[in-house]
């Protein structure tokens, strides 16, 4: 007899991904929420535009490294089991592209990475991406951050987790 799915946690989650160090521990929470469960993972790269460029240029087909951000993304799903929606983007403005998108996709969760940076002593720099998308996204957002780096001084986690909820 078949086993049932399990309830879903969310119906619809957006995986931001930007090519750095957390994207793989994005893309294996988002299975981990979608495993056994009728969710839909969509994992969106959004190549930011400047304003040189007109937005309608293809950018994408020039750019391996996008691509290669969501071989890497479809390659861990596989992994995991689970099936993974990729899309890529262009954008003058990162986090309003990930926010428009997932609201547009009717997301009920967000998951973004954090990395710790090793210049300057390191610490965790949340640039201007992650506050925009806790201020603006109308779904719940997760924030998975890169580990601390060894020999830093700091305790080492293998991973933390932010929840955070627009209000």
């Amino acid at each position: 007899m078949p086993q049932a799915s399990l309830p879903p946690l969310y119906s619809r989650a957006v995986l931001g991904l930007n090519g750095g160090p957390t994207d793989g521990l994005v893309v294996r929470l988002g299975c981990e929420f979608a495993r056994g469960r009728e969710m839909e993972l969509i994992a969106l790269h959004v190549i930011e535009v400047d304003w040189r460029h007109d937005l309608s240029e293809d950018l994408a087909d020039s750019n391996a490294r996008a691509s290669a951000v969501l071989d890497q993304a479809e390659s861990i799903a596989e992994q995991n089991k689970v099936t993974l929606r990729t899309e890529l983007l262009q954008a003058r403005d990162v986090g309003a592209a990930l926010v428009d998108e997932a609201a547009e996709l009717d997301a009920d969760v967000m998951i973004v990475g954090l990395p710790y940076r090793h210049r300057f002593g390191g610490d965790f720099a949340m640039g201007e991406v992650i506050p925009y998308i806790f201020q603006n996204a109308s779904c719940a957002v997760i924030v998975v951050r890169e580990s601390v780096a060894e020999g830093s001084g700091r305790r080492a986690d293998p991973a933390a987790v932010s929840f955070g909820r627009a209000s």
